[in-house]
């Protein structure tokens, strides 16, 4: 029999193949994706001093809970543009973690891209 092979796995083994290549500095910030089945969230990640500067996530209160999971993405995207500007970083490291850059990462980045994150 085979056996079909575990997708967080690859999805893990990709993240780390990506991490290697890109990291996060104060003046250019690693914007890190995680996705579960539920949820989406976002983090500004500091790589050099190993600290997060900013983070968003569908868990937060202006997060729609009778939105769509990719308007709920965009909606978190928005937001962690906001928290960056309000720290005044304009220009990130993009980190989609292996997931594909579709559905509702690529609506996260749009959003992101949209209200002032260039990346």
């Amino acid at each position: 029999m085979i056996s079909k092979p575990d997708k967080n796995k690859l999805r893990l083994k990709r993240h780390k193949r990506i991490r290697g290549k890109i990291s996060g500095t104060a003046e250019r910030p690693r914007l890190s994706i995680f996705r579960s089945n539920k949820n989406i969230y976002a983090q500004l990640i500091d790589d050099v001093a190993g600290v997060t500067l900013a983070s968003a996530s569908t868990l937060d209160e202006n997060v729609s809970e009778d939105a769509t999971k990719v308007e709920q993405a965009a909606a978190v995207g928005k937001a962690i543009a906001e928290a960056a500007k309000a720290k005044n970083i304009s220009t990130v490291v993009f980190d989609r973690s292996g997931y594909l850059y579709h559905g509702r990462i690529q609506a996260l980045a749009d959003a992101a891209r949209e209200n002032g994150l260039d990346f």
